[in-house]
């Protein structure tokens, strides 16, 4: 038996996993489903994660939308709380060790000083990563903690707790996007549809198409501002056989550094595969980095249009009028132009489009 009470009995399963089974089983979008429930989607999201319980009224509401009787998913939701306590139960021996290995948002990561207070942070990890047992863990979030491929000074680093954070909340707003199966092909084929949406100003106009564009290929996207410690501004992860997600996290709110960000995203699932990346601001020095950047490049400035690129001067109508040419917005021809040391990085930003936070959590919403 394993040192931190791993056994069968201590498994759980939440009713969310249900819920997000049927829903994709009959097309039930999470927006859907949370107009209809009192508390829409921040009851919707309780559910998905456990903290929130199924009461008669919930209960009814996933009865009518998802199938199976009010009886049956009352039922879930008590079988559910049992074995989350057997599991809480079996792991308070052992509570030292989850709480210096297992973060979660808001925690100093010690000991509490009470016993309820120990099962209680014991919960809220088990909750949080939906998993029962430190091994169980282990297996799925200790290895991308020394696996991902983090894109810092070094090509090759462990990941620190805030960016495993922010991973996690990217997996579980994932769940709430429904998509078609995952397919390399199908995003090949929308990536002209996604260029187009450089142009759009508003997150509230762009966001939404984008987030349409890469669910028929099989892509939720998804974006989580980074928490305290974590300067990521992209990650690609695939979160099932069958999802794959792009994490955004508005780091910079320009629209150069955005897109390029979109588009290197993408470049590691198009050529990379089911490997988890995580991209921050720091120069890439590995091949798999740099591919990615010379795909989101060549995606922004086709190649051939490359060598009228490199004659561009800090001119405004000319910048403007390349890139109304090529079909992009003015502000990323004028980061391209920064990155590749055309210009001065304090010239030609008054091209560049800029978002507030407001906008942003608006067109999330």
């Amino acid at each position: 038996m394993p040192a931190d009470g791993g056994q069968v009995a201590d498994w759980f399963s939440k009713p969310g996993d249900a819920i997000c089974a049927l829903m994709h089983r009959r097309g039930v979008t999470a927006d859907d489903l949370a107009t209809h429930l009192d508390g829409g989607f921040s009851e919707l999201r309780g559910l998905l994660e456990g903290h929130s319980r199924i009461d008669a009224r919930s209960s009814e509401v996933l009865s009518q939308y998802l199938g199976g009787s009010t009886k049956f998913w009352l039922k879930r939701q008590e079988n559910f709380e049992q074995a989350l306590e057997r599991a809480v139960e079996a792991a308070a021996e052992h509570a030292d060790d989850w709480f210096g290995t297992v973060p979660i948002p808001r925690s100093s990561g010690r000991r509490p000083a009470t016993d309820k207070a120990v099962r209680d942070e014991l919960r809220r990890r088990m909750l949080f990563y939906s998993v029962p047992t430190i091994s169980t863990w282990e297996q799925r979030y200790g290895r991308i903690c020394t696996e991902t491929h983090f894109r810092r000074s070094m090509s090759f680093m462990p990941l620190n707790s805030a960016v495993l954070l922010w991973l996690r909340r990217g997996e579980l707003e994932a769940e709430l996007v429904q998509t078609r199966s995952w397919s390399p092909q199908r995003l090949e084929e929308r990536l002209d549809r996604i260029r187009q949406l450089t142009r759009i100003n508003h997150p509230s106009r762009f966001l939404p198409k984008l987030r349409s564009i890469c669910a028929e290929a099989g892509v939720a996207v998804v974006i989580v501002r980074t928490p305290d410690g974590c300067h990521a501004s992209g990650a690609t992860r695939l979160v099932s056989a069958d999802k794959a997600m792009i994490l955004l996290s508005f780091r910079h709110r320009s629209d150069d550094q955005f897109w390029f960000t979109v588009f290197h995203e993408i470049g590691h699932l198009l050529l990379h595969g089911a490997d988890t990346f995580v991209d921050s601001d720091e120069t890439p020095t590995d091949e798999l980095e740099l591919q990615a950047n010379d795909f989101a490049r060549q995606c922004l400035i086709p190649p051939e249009r490359e060598e009228e690129f490199l004659r561009l001067k800090a001119v405004r109508n000319s910048i403007i009028r390349f890139s109304v040419s090529v079909g992009i917005a003015p502000g990323l021809t004028v980061g391209q132009m920064q990155h590749r040391k055309m210009i001065e990085h304090s010239q030609m930003n008054f091209l560049k489009r800029r978002w507030k936070w407001d906008e942003i959590d608006h067109a999330c919403v």
